[in-house]
């Protein structure tokens, strides 16, 4: 049974590849999650903030707006408690490639296009083997239009892969006007592949205090659901690879994502709930299913429930609402 794939153009023994998150900070835990199957692994992200403070810009970006409301500075992190500088970060994607011998993918995080991508072509020269990059950007301008903050992502992916020789990567949320065509203009531009979706963290209201505060809430599996129907819509439509990320947690959520058309799942909530050896309750999971139904690679899985070629492609479609809605009993 063949489980390998390739994704960025990167030959992987399996599909499982850790997700951006706490468990890659430790080189340790990078050891311990390729001996548990783990196929390649996406650092924790350097984040944009982190180098516009090392270049001395910091200050004025945090600070902006805070003469109405000084509580806005609470919701930064005070450059002391980031895990790791710009500098640190690029010794430490040096000491990851010689840990362990899956691909490592570094992480940049941040909203613009501008200098601080400059970091990109670094990270090539720190070894790493990708770059996933990460839009998190929520747009609160009432005058500014989806148009514009369209372009500001394929801005950044054009700035990157400038910069660049190495495969990227971009994650994005699902909140677009038209994501099919966002993720085709993102192709266009160059994106190696796509990684679907980001998980934008929501506030909170402390009642006893009366203060908006915030609330990291870890996947679930019912969260699945929206990159497993976007995948399936873009299999064979747009010109990169697919990854599935938000709500993979179990063997079942990885054949489903396959089959719709990812290259590869992430998982992240699953390895900080379960531990690090729950990959290898995954992959077994995988296998056996695999073999019951007579699937001799992971190849021949996948797309194979895409919208471009299941029995009833209306299902992933508006065709399928009033049937959803008259199932439920």
């Amino acid at each position: 049974m063949d489980l390998s794939t390739k994704y960025l153009g990167l030959d992987l023994k399996n599909p499982l590849v850790a997700g951006a998150g706490p468990l890659s900070r430790d080189l340790d835990t990078l050891r311990h999650m390729e001996d548990a199957g783990i196929s390649a692994a996406v650092l924790d992200s350097l984040f944009e903030e982190q180098i516009r403070h090392d270049e001395g810009e910091l200050d004025h970006f945090l600070t902006q707006g805070t003469e109405s409301f000084a509580e806005a500075l609470s919701y930064f992190p005070e450059p002391s408690d980031y895990k790791r500088g710009p500098e640190e970060y690029l010794e430490y994607i040096a000491k990851a490639k010689k840990k362990v011998s899956i691909p490592i993918i570094a992480s940049l995080n941040g909203v613009s296009a501008g200098g601080w991508m400059g970091y990109a072509k670094k990270m090539q020269e720190a070894g790493a083997d990708a770059i996933e990059l990460n839009i998190y950007y929520l747009p609160t301008n009432p005058t500014l239009s989806g148009a514009h903050v369209e372009k500001m992502y394929v801005d950044a992916v054009t700035a990157v892969k400038t910069a660049v020789t190495i495969p990227v990567a971009i994650k994005v949320g699902p909140f677009f006007s038209n994501m099919a065509y966002t993720a085709h203009q993102l192709s266009e531009a160059g994106a190696d592949g796509l990684v679907l979706f980001n998980r934008f963290y929501q506030p909170d209201i402390d009642l006893d205090t009366l203060e908006v505060v915030p609330n990291l809430v870890l996947s679930s599996p019912a969260e699945m659901r929206l990159p497993l129907r976007w995948i399936a819509l873009l299999y064979g439509r747009v010109g990169c690879d697919l990854a599935g990320s938000s709500g993979i947690h179990r063997s079942e959520d990885v054949i489903k994502t396959i089959m719709a058309g990812a290259s590869c799942v992430q998982l992240c909530s699953a390895l900080i709930v379960h531990g690090v050896r729950r990959a290898t309750e995954i992959l077994k999971g995988v296998e056996g299913w695999m073999t019951e139904h007579e699937y001799e690679s992971v190849a021949q899985m996948r797309g194979s429930l895409s919208q471009n070629n299941c029995p009833e492609p209306a299902a992933f479609e508006r065709a399928n609402y009033m049937k959803v809605l008259q199932s439920y009993k």
